[in-house]
């Protein structure tokens, strides 16, 4: 069992939660993830690690309440316990090297890129970080990417927040006013993902992205969350969850991902139902 230490709302649909699992925050790095299972009769679900707390014991996970699983999760209370926690797991993310970086964020990509700005920073590298949502109700993390040392922007749909647009706007304007970029990073929606490394391919930056397959063992024996990276079939679990954004096939990322929608929304609204027939019987 592992007990929630501490839970916060960060928006309408996406809550934190800080995580006692002493092991896991002991060994994990930027990139990683965990394995969440909330019950006996739970499913299997991977979020990113968003930073640790080694001397606490405590992993942060920020996630979007989209299915059931989510929504089961968000309904915990801080000091609730899960299940299993299970991770480190997948290749961190290698940073080694890189001297200008442009880190890009859109929805829980917000809080996943928040290790990964940590370390440029910490290996001496200049950061410059690029949020966005579709309304300001919808951004956070902001204070802690800028308390990490990274210059920061923020685009909005509606311009409620920052700058009016889409983040690849203001990427491409730094990528036309900076020569030096060595490395573009983007965590968020598949479609962000694939506009980013779009962009960033005709001036050759290093581009990396973190895909977030359908998974289910995360130990490389399933295949579930297999991904076409330069033609060739890659696991997201180990060989990823970061991979080269200009190899990586997105169409085809985006039609699996959509192959369970329906039984997804499907089992989501059943667990609703249940829940407001429990509510009935009291």
């Amino acid at each position: 069992m592992f007990k929630i230490a501490r839970k916060k709302v960060l928006s309408s649909t996406v809550q934190l939660m800080e995580i006692s699992a002493p092991l896991v925050a002991s060994s994990a790095k930027s990139g990683q993830f965990v394995v969440l299972r909330l019950n006996e009769r739970g499913e299997r679900f991977p979020l990113t690690i968003a930073s640790t707390d080694k001397e606490k014991g405590l992993i942060t996970i920020v996630f979007q309440i989209a299915g059931k699983s989510t929504l089961q999760l968000s309904t915990l209370p801080e000091g609730g316990v899960i299940l299993d926690v299970l991770g480190p797991l997948g290749k961190y993310t290698d940073l080694t090297g890189v001297k200008n970086a442009v880190v890009v964020g859109g929805g829980v990509g917000i809080a996943e890129i928040y290790p990964e700005v940590k370390e440029l920073v910490h290996e001496g590298a200049r950061v410059r970080t690029i949020i966005g949502a579709r309304n300001k109700d919808l951004l956070f993390f902001a204070e802690e990417l800028e308390s990490a040392g990274s210059e920061l922007f923020i685009a909005t749909d509606d311009g409620s927040a920052g700058r009016k647009g889409f983040v690849t706007e203001i990427l491409k304007e730094l990528l036309d006013s900076d020569k030096s970029i060595d490395l573009v990073l983007a965590v968020g929606p598949v479609v962000m993902m694939k506009v980013v490394s779009n962009l960033t391919k005709p001036y050759g930056v290093k581009t990396l992205v973190s895909v977030n397959p359908i998974m289910l063992d995360a130990t490389g024996m399933c295949g579930a969350c297999r991904v076409t990276v330069g033609g060739k079939v890659k696991f997201g679990c180990v060989d990823g969850p970061s991979f080269d954004g200009h190899q990586v096939d997105f169409d085809e990322l985006m039609k699996r991902l959509g192959q369970f929608k329906e039984l997804e929304g499907l089992s989501k609204q059943k667990y609703i139902d249940s829940l407001k027939c429990e509510k009935c019987r009291e």
